[in-house]
């Protein structure tokens, strides 16, 4: 399971895009309940939000229950995921994720494309709280032998995802896209602090 990204680095060119918050600060270290940021198309053009790493329904009731992560495997059928699929489609931009791995002991790597940016697929909805509306996300994983890893898109691929009017048969074909390279690096163990959201997450190992 991907329970923890980060976005600390940007261009001048993705900060210009609509809906860019002005006090956006650098995180190290996001986990499931933050606020991130979420690339979505309004009316055709691509623009940024903040939302709640959560999918939260206006349905939803218990805000306990409000899943971070939804699989590629089942997205397009589970009750709670197939409307986001088919009409709220959406992007977690990302410097790299964090992965831990080991039986015993679990060793955290940090895990990057050669992108400076990597884009997370990820569905989107809304819900209502005292007359304010706010956005909620989940972000789409895939199988990486015991692990479950962030479905990752580039170049035409996000386009497509973004697209209102993309095909069903186009938008199955995007959750079987080939995975690009990661690479990855082992790193101490600040970052198995949640508390932490600092550069010291991206310390390497000795």
């Amino acid at each position: 399971m991907c329970g923890r990204f980060a976005l600390f680095r940007w261009s001048a060119e993705f900060s210009a895009l609509p809906g860019f918050p002005p006090d956006q600060l650098p995180h190290w270290s996001l986990a499931p309940g933050a606020q991130v940021l979420l690339l979505r198309s309004d009316a055709g053009q691509a623009r940024l939000d903040r939302a709640r790493w959560g999918l939260t329904p206006a349905w939803l009731t218990d805000f306990t229950r409000t899943p971070a992560q939804a699989r590629v495997e089942t997205v397009a059928e589970q009750p709670m995921f197939r409307e986001a699929f088919g009409q709220r489609r959406g992007l977690l931009p990302a410097n790299g994720f964090y992965e831990w791995r080991g039986r015993v002991r679990k060793r955290p790597y940090w895990m990057t494309t050669e992108d400076s940016l990597a884009y997370f697929a990820a569905i989107w909805e809304a819900y209502p709280v005292q007359g304010h509306e706010y956005l909620s996300v989940a972000l789409l994983t895939v199988p990486a032998a015991d692990q479950r890893r962030p479905l990752i898109l580039r170049g035409e691929a996000c386009k497509a995802w973004l697209a209102a009017d993309t095909p069903a048969e186009r938008l199955h074909e995007l959750l079987a896209e080939p995975r690009p390279a990661l690479r990855e690096r082992p790193l101490a163990t600040f970052v198995n602090d949640p508390a932490l959201d600092a550069p010291q997450c991206l310390t390497p190992a000795n």
